[in-house]
């Protein structure tokens, strides 16, 4: 290892020159093993690490998240995968899968556009069925406490060589306090040590009292989540892995209704109509996954109309009607829904229960709280404050 690292360019190939490095003297705590990642692409790679590293805290499973443009895309720990689940992820091809791939696969599942071109950070050392699902993803990098042998092999093949895999040393600790500078003027705060469990979930403050273990599990998930998210940001999770992330939003609104519509995009995935499109032959894995976004959308004309569906299709779909669709989304149920900063009207929660939240975390604190609370209580969710923001920019 090294105290710094020279870099190609900074966020734009204007911003010359570009370099990370320790002010304190230490040894930078990565090590690059293949490729030369960007000043992005170490953005992505230490935020990413440092949220993977509490889901795996938290919940004592090991985790996986796909970043990009310094917000998760997706981000999941290692619960087995369904039968609907590898199929919808496209992984129901590659055999019997380790906890970190399943963690991997569901991060990756759940916003596959937004995940296009992602960095990717593992709480665990990288594993030869890992390896194989990033192997054929188009996928910009990985950070990682360590690969096995077999594992950066694989790895090192992607990109015609050029993939970038970092190591990082999983006992660095950062100093207590941080700084950035912006406009030549810098900025300095303390870390944000911030820990999050079950602790956080104790204020419940709708009649429904009653939150399950797993779905505090996925309130605590939703909350990581956050921590690493560039704000105003909301989060939607169910069954360990986030469906639906609203990223860098001015209204909290609009944080709500994103990541609302990527969580009905997950579920829309699931229906039969979706899961039974023959697609052509030796389609590109983008391509499929454009395809399937459109098809589920009000645009569905494009991916349908003559000339088009048979470059795509080798049987023309039929139509994913609008009832069809709200049939289905409504047995989506049980979802839980995290929030950085407090809802200010419970236009929030309306939103929130077309796409099947039941179960909230939000800090509280605003003068409309009782509206919020209200809200809730209208839909039976149970609520609680956590009486913590998680700002990050």
């Amino acid at each position: 290892m090294a105290n710094e690292m020279l870099l190609k360019y900074g966020c734009n190939p204007n911003q010359k020159p570009s370099r990370v490095f320790m002010d304190d003297g230490r040894d930078l705590p990565i090590e690059v093993l293949n490729g030369k990642p960007g000043y992005i692409n170490l953005l992505d790679a230490f935020n990413g690490w440092q949220l993977v590293k509490e889901l795996k805290k938290a919940t004592g499973m090991c985790a996986a998240t796909s970043f990009k443009h310094v917000s998760p895309a997706g981000a999941a720990v290692g619960r087995p995968l369904t039968e609907t689940e590898a199929k919808i992820y496209f992984v129901d091809d590659l055999g019997e899968l380790s906890p970190l791939a399943c963690a991997y696969a569901r991060a990756r599942g759940a916003d596959r556009m937004s995940s296009y071109g992602d960095f990717i950070a593992l709480s665990d050392v990288c594993d030869v069925p890992t390896a194989k699902m990033i192997q054929r993803e188009v996928s910009d990098g990985i950070i990682a406490p360590g690969y096995t042998d077999e594992a950066l092999e694989i790895l090192r093949s992607k990109r015609k060589g050029t993939y970038n895999i970092i190591k990082i040393d999983e006992d660095y600790v950062p100093a207590p306090i941080e700084t950035k500078q912006v406009f030549g003027v810098t900025f300095e705060q303390g870390r944000n040590e911030f820990k999050i469990d079950n602790e956080l979930l104790t204020n419940i403050v709708t009649k429904n009292k009653d939150i399950p273990d797993d779905k505090k599990e996925d309130l605590v998930i939703s909350l990581i989540t956050l921590k690493y998210t560039q704000s105003n940001s909301v989060c939607y999770v169910k069954n360990g892995q986030a469906i639906g992330i609203g990223a860098g939003q001015q209204s909290r609104v609009h944080c709500t209704r994103l990541a609302g519509s990527k969580a009905d995009n997950w579920w829309l995935r699931q229906h039969p109509k979706v899961m039974g499109l023959q697609f052509v032959d030796n389609i590109r894995r983008p391509d499929r996954d454009n395809t399937i976004d459109v098809y589920i959308s009000d645009e569905y004309e494009d991916v349908l109309r003559d000339g088009e569906w048979q470059r795509l299709f080798k049987v023309k779909p039929e139509v994913l009607t609008k009832e069809e669709k709200q049939e289905w989304l409504a047995k989506n149920t049980d979802v839980a829904l995290g929030s950085d900063a407090f809802f200010p009207f419970g236009d929030n929660i309306e939103r929130a229960k077309k796409s099947g939240v039941k179960y909230v975390a939000e800090p509280g604190g605003s003068i409309r709280d009782d509206n919020v609370i209200e809200t809730c209580d209208k839909y039976g969710m149970a609520m609680a404050f956590t009486g913590m923001r998680l700002f990050h920019h």
